[in-house]
């Protein structure tokens, strides 16, 4: 199963296809967008692996984007005993929901892609289709 780094939002993630990942927010983007990674520190597999000093030029990921969304609250309590002082304060993380489509290496060739999605319908479908030829 090939795996490669990106680094996105200041941090660096090892990302797999078919992965869904939770990143920092990505400003103007809409659902259901295809985002490419640039910033491709390494990639591979059990066997080799290659690194980039710092980034491999001409790698890419390719994702789509899920949602955009906020995270649950924080809630920041601050109280300074016997001075009858306290504050409180909340924080929601804005974070950008993404799943990693296709892993692309330095010459352009397809490392790895995402199986696609098949719907409850199909699945049902092809289970009615073995029982029905199993007969």
């Amino acid at each position: 199963m090939s795996f490669a780094v990106i680094q996105t939002g200041g941090k660096q993630y090892k990302v797999k296809a078919g992965e869904i990942l939770k990143i920092e927010r990505i400003e103007n983007s809409k659902d259901d967008k295809k985002i490419l990674f640039n910033n491709i520190l390494a990639y591979g597999d059990e066997k080799n692996i290659e690194l980039g000093s710092p980034v491999i030029e001409g790698a890419k990921v390719e994702a789509n984007l899920i949602k955009n969304s906020k995270s649950r609250t924080v809630i920041i309590f601050k109280k300074r005993r016997r001075q009858n002082s306290r504050r409180k304060n909340g924080h929601r993380q804005l974070y950008t929901m993404i799943r990693i489509m296709k892993i692309f290496s330095k010459d352009g060739k397809l490392l790895s892609e995402a199986q696609k999605m098949i719907s409850n319908k199909e699945k049902n479908k092809d289970k009615e289709l073995k029982k029905e030829t199993e007969k």
